[in-house]
């Protein structure tokens, strides 16, 4: 029988191999072809779309042999395609076939959009929401008005937990065991993050319980100021939500954030929620 490792639902797939492979010991049913098949797809990211096998192996840890032939065994199933006259390899349209399960299994984001697109219009920023996948939380849908300046969040987009309204609101919800887990990794991964924000990050959480809402003052991009709410847990799945609303820093008033788009975002996170049957989140306690 094989060995199970279990895996707390926090914690972040790591994308380099010897820390997959390393955290996989004892485990006697781990696939670590298959692990390292999926490390060299989610080596991929929007500031690298095209990667050649040596910068893959740079990137993985994974040796160059290793690399080309799951590169080929990748580009054989339509996961990625290759580029002849690069000589470099970017992700093929099969990739978007295992999202749309995802997506679709979110179904309170279609109820959710217009309701989005009305507040992202009336603030002229952005509103989005996001799922926790370990130390980062990823959009899973936005609305956006017209000129929102340099930060234009997209679905699969990766942002810092700890750096980000999003994800305190997130880690707000967390139970107690899973928030200490999800503070542990933040350390452990990115220590100069943790030293710098720990204080913002901590006081974010309470912001959540206190009043149902956490701001963001350009900790993760300068010039966005930002205001978010916990949304729920679907706790069959242990996937946590939250939803966000991003405003260019120059159009805001004074106190504006806080007194009167923060009231806004929790509003329609209370919303969203009765329209998802949703229960409303339990704080954690600090």
């Amino acid at each position: 029988m094989a060995t199970v490792v279990k895996r707390n639902p926090t914690a972040l797939a790591s994308t380099s191999a010897e820390v997959v492979l390393a955290e996989s010991a004892g485990d006697s049913g781990f696939a670590t072809t298959l692990a390292k098949g999926l490390v060299i797809l989610e080596a991929f990211d929007a500031g690298a779309a095209m990667l050649g096998n040596m910068e893959l192996s740079a990137r993985t840890g994974i040796p160059r042999p290793t690399v080309a032939r799951l590169t080929h065994t990748l580009t054989e199933l339509g996961y990625l395609r290759y580029d002849r006259d690069l000589a470099k390899y970017a992700l093929g349209a099969r990739a978007l076939r295992m999202v749309h399960p995802l997506l679709a299994g979110m179904r309170f984001r279609q109820l959710a959009r217009p309701l989005m697109q009305e507040l992202a219009e009336s603030v002229r920023g952005t509103v989005s929401i996001g799922l926790l996948d370990g130390t980062v939380a990823i959009y899973v849908e936005s609305a956006r008005s017209g000129d929102v300046g340099p930060h234009v969040p997209d679905i699969g987009m990766p942002i810092s937990v700890v750096r980000t309204a999003m994800g305190r609101a997130m880690a707000a919800i967390l139970p107690p065991a899973e928030a200490s887990l999800l503070e542990e990794r933040i350390e452990a991964e990115r220590p100069d993050h943790w030293a710098a924000y720990r204080d913002l990050y901590r006081d974010g959480l309470r912001q959540c319980a206190g009043r149902g809402f956490c701001t963001c003052f350009g900790e993760y991009m300068e010039t966005i100021h930002a205001v978010a709410a916990p949304l729920f847990t679907a706790s069959s799945l242990a996937q946590t939500f939250s939803i966000n609303c991003g405003i260019p820093a120059f159009r805001l008033q004074p106190g504006q954030l806080e007194g009167e788009i923060g009231p806004r975002i929790r509003a329609l996170a209370a919303t969203i929620r009765s329209l998802a049957g949703a229960p409303e989140p339990v704080f954690t306690s600090l």
